[in-house]
């Protein structure tokens, strides 16, 4: 979508995500959003009264995009069908996100309050994989050890890498697979 077909709020929390990527969370100032999104800053703080909001609307769409891309890839009602799409989103998330996700976790330090957004999403996540079908523990371990890998490849943790990760993905994969009742 074009910038020009965006409602203002959106065009306000791209510009937002680009200043975070390319100049660092330091520079995510209300002045340098409002100039990179083309808005006066009485603008931008009609839809963000705050800096804080901002980093808030932030990790909401982070979050949004995140449950929307689950929702598409989920697919049927087979047991552990929303965890393998988890699992394998996790998996996928490219370094930009990471980045984006990196930038906006280091601004939260300064108010945790503002990690909401993400315990919100965190608690829904663990509420689906309860009710996937599969074994409650069971779910709960990968998306453990799914959230744990994300936070190696965020943080550069030494993440696995190559084969040996694409073994790990398979044996998350394989977990989730229910065993049939004799």
């Amino acid at each position: 979508m074009t910038d020009e077909k965006l409602t203002t709020r959106q065009r306000i929390l791209r510009a937002a995500n680009r200043i975070v990527l390319k100049q660092g969370v330091m520079n995510l100032t209300l002045e340098n959003v409002a100039q990179e999104a083309g808005v006066s800053k009485g603008g931008l703080l009609y839809h963000f009264p705050s800096k804080e909001a901002l980093v808030e609307g932030l990790m909401r769409q982070l979050t949004d995009d995140f449950n929307a891309q689950l929702d598409r890839d989920s697919g049927s009602d087979h047991a552990g069908d929303w965890l393998r799409a988890y699992v394998r989103m996790t998996f996928a998330l490219d370094q930009e996100t990471n980045n984006l996700a990196a930038g906006l976790l280091a601004a939260a330090t300064m108010n945790p309050e503002l990690l909401s957004p993400l315990r919100e999403s965190f608690a829904d996540w663990q509420n689906r994989i309860e009710e996937d079908g599969i074994d409650p523990v069971i779910g709960t371990i990968i998306r453990l050890a799914a959230d744990g890998l994300w936070l190696a490849d965020l943080l550069g943790f030494a993440p696995p890498t190559g084969e040996l990760r694409q073994k790990v993905l398979n044996a998350l994969l394989r977990l989730t697979q229910k065993e049939e009742e004799p």
